[in-house]
């Protein structure tokens, strides 16, 4: 799997959301300023030459979906961040949160008892 654009990041979420749909429809789901009709068009084809999604055709028209689910380049994504910026350490990670986010002992009390949980049920 490779790392999306922004144009792409996008496309997919309105996907996802929409679970398939024409290039039209996908573009009534953008927030204006709505990019021309081939620039996500051209788009849409980068997404599937790179697997992202195929289109079922219906006559002249294609319908697009997705072949990535959501949650599977939600743990792509998690899994970069956590290499690039965390060398893939847990503390550096709540630390950071804790610091920059200014997390709550609250917000960092369920952080823990979440983490607690799911070592139990290893």
């Amino acid at each position: 799997m490779r790392e999306l654009t922004k144009a792409e990041e996008q496309v997919m979420l309105i996907l996802w959301e929409m679970k398939e749909g024409l290039v039209k429809e996908v573009i009534e789901k953008m927030e204006p300023p709505k990019p021309a009709y081939n620039t996500v068009s051209t788009v849409i084809r980068v997404l599937e030459g790179k697997g992202f999604i195929s289109h079922k055709a219906i006559g002249n028209t294609h319908i697009y979906f997705p072949l990535i689910t959501e949650e599977q380049y939600k743990h792509f994504a998690f899994d970069k961040v956590m290499n690039n910026y965390f060398e893939n350490n847990y503390q550096s990670l709540v630390s950071f949160l804790v610091k920059e986010k200014n997390m709550d002992m609250n917000e960092l009390d369920e952080l823990i008892a979440l983490a607690e949980n799911l070592k139990n049920k290893k």
